[in-house]
């Protein structure tokens, strides 16, 4: 039997399966099919015609617009019915026909989604995806399988990610891009394919860096990408130089870490 919490509203032509753990103030409008897996943090919306299935969880003030499909099973060959999970977190908003698939077991299982993000149409987060906080996907955004964004990064209309890519915290990707390789953080990259053009310098007032902060980032930038030696041995060895500027060494310790995927630059796309 399912779960219904204190002034939850269902429409009496939507559909709640038994075993469903509905929230306090829940509004779940006409033509919604929610499974019996699925749980929805108080306060979330749906409006019409969404499916919220599989092992999903979504926290408080989810507000889900007509035709979005949550939860759905892994788009991938190598799924085989394996019980796997989406979990969503707080405040966020996917619009209409965006969706987003559990995770594959070979992946580890989840599908991870963070809170205050925004969603905007068709959408899509892809299995074994990691995402952040306060990312905005817009239209027709497409993110393969096994992808990580980091917190308040912006990807524009259209533009779509190859698999287990990672975009670091608050880069910005042009619309209608291909995001082949990692893309540092503060990075903004546009084409395609993709050629990281520069900083998100815009974003990084918004987000209230000081300038002075910004242009030693642009001169760590010029550093790691125009020095005589590849990208990851220029990071390595401007080190030292700015251990107290805290976002060239978020980008440093970026370039260091393990990937799949080659680094995006601005000259052949990747380096």
């Amino acid at each position: 039997m399912s779960k219904i919490g204190q002034g939850a509203v269902i429409h009496p032509m939507a559909v709640v399966e038994d075993g469903a753990v509905i929230g306090a103030n829940v509004k779940i409008g006409p033509f919604c099919h929610v499974g019996p897996k699925v749980t929805l943090g108080d306060g979330c919306e749906l409006l019409s015609n969404v499916v919220v299935t599989g092992r999903t969880t979504i926290g408080r003030n989810a507000r889900i617009h007509a035709c979005a499909v949550i939860g759905g099973d892994p788009q991938s060959i190598h799924h085989a019915g394996e019980e796997t999970t989406l979990s969503i977190g707080d405040n966020c908003t996917m619009r209409e026909g965006v969706t987003m698939n559990t995770g594959t077991a070979e992946g580890g299982g989840k599908t991870v989604v963070g809170s205050n993000n925004l969603f905007l149409a068709n959408s899509h987060v892809a299995h074994d995806c990691q995402l952040g906080d306060n990312i905005i996907l817009s239209n027709n955004v497409m993110l393969a399988g096994h992808v990580k964004v980091e917190d308040r990064v912006i990807l524009g209309g259209g533009s779509a990610v190859h698999q287990f890519t990672r975009i670091g915290r608050q880069a910005f990707v042009g619309g209608l891009s291909a995001v082949s390789y990692d893309v540092i953080p503060y990075g903004m990259l546009n084409g395609n394919p993709g050629v990281l053009g520069g900083l998100n310098v815009v974003g990084m007032t918004r987000a209230g860096i000081e300038r002075s902060v910004i242009h030693q980032v642009r001169r760590a930038f010029k550093q790691i990408f125009e020095g005589e030696a590849s990208a990851r041995v220029n990071a390595a060895a401007i080190r030292d130089e700015y251990l107290d500027c805290p976002p060239v060494i978020e980008i440093l310790d970026f370039i260091a870490a393990d990937s799949d995927r080659a680094l995006s630059s601005p000259f052949r796309g990747k380096s």
